[in-house]
């Protein structure tokens, strides 16, 4: 006996689970564009997650701590959302594609997103900290307090550096064939939580490429739509075209360029 998921096509299959990622990225970004222009706005920014600890000066409304900080990780992972997951959607297409036979294969989808996204908040969570070390640091040492731009160039200089990284070449190329990124992983004989492990692991990948586009990120602010936009861009065209690779030397060198005028200027 036929039902409706039997006629359906796998092109149409595709069609569907592109659109439905396209527009949860599309939500994403107008989450982030509503919130960043509302009295709320400053959560998005790791300065004023750490400076809402005083309170003093500081417009809008004043949480307590621990809400100052899920604020911002949930507008870690709407950036996450919006930025990363379109430069994964060939991979979620693939995995979908080969799971469409198997029971539940929407939950299959969800688990695979799942766990990518526990990756990225993961380290979210880890930049976070790393933020806090930093300013720490800079009270401790009057140095970098009359001198932020070195905090910025190095910041910038780990970038440029990691693009020259061969274990940034690596990771992006298993970015690169989510084909042979599936079926290198996937088994078949637990469901649920080989789909989280791909997740994780793709994630992991992921993170591996763009960790320190994110730093730049992370110290440009979540509520820099236009700066998110352009590395968001810059990511789905490096890990998905067939020229993109041609950008990674190029933009570490920029990178590069950009720490030297920083402290130089």
């Amino acid at each position: 006996m036929f039902t409706s998921q039997h006629l359906r096509s796998p092109r149409r299959d595709r069609a569907i689970l592109g659109a439905a990622l396209a527009a949860l990225a599309g939500v994403a970004w107008l989450s982030l564009a509503l919130w960043s222009a509302s009295p709320w706005g400053r959560y998005l920014q790791h300065d004023g997650v750490a400076g809402a600890a005083g309170g003093a000066g500081l417009a809008g409304p004043t949480l307590g701590g621990g809400l100052e900080v899920g604020l911002f990780t949930a507008g870690w992972v709407l950036m996450i959302v919006a930025m990363m997951l379109p430069s994964s959607v060939p991979l979620v297409l693939v995995f979908a594609a080969v799971v469409r036979r198997r029971p539940a294969p929407g939950v299959l989808v969800g688990m695979l997103l799942a766990g990518y996204l526990a990756v990225w908040t993961a380290f979210g969570a880890a930049a976070w900290l790393l933020d806090r070390g930093v300013h720490a640091a800079v009270d401790a040492w009057p140095l970098l307090a009359d001198h932020p731009q070195l905090i910025i160039a190095a910041t910038l200089l780990a970038a440029g550096l990691w693009q020259f990284s061969p274990l940034r070449d690596r990771c992006l190329d298993e970015c690169r064939s989510p084909l042979g990124f599936v079926v290198n992983r996937w088994r078949g004989t637990s469901l649920r939580r080989e789909s989280f492990a791909m997740g994780v692991a793709h994630g992991a990948f992921c993170v591996g490429c763009c960790w320190s586009l994110m730093l730049v990120m992370f110290g440009v602010g979540l509520g820099s739509l236009t700066a998110m936009l352009a590395l968001g861009a810059l990511t789905a065209v490096e890990k998905n075209l067939p020229w993109g690779r041609r950008l990674t030397r190029p933009l570490g060198v920029g990178l590069i360029l950009a720490a030297v005028f920083a402290v130089a200027a």
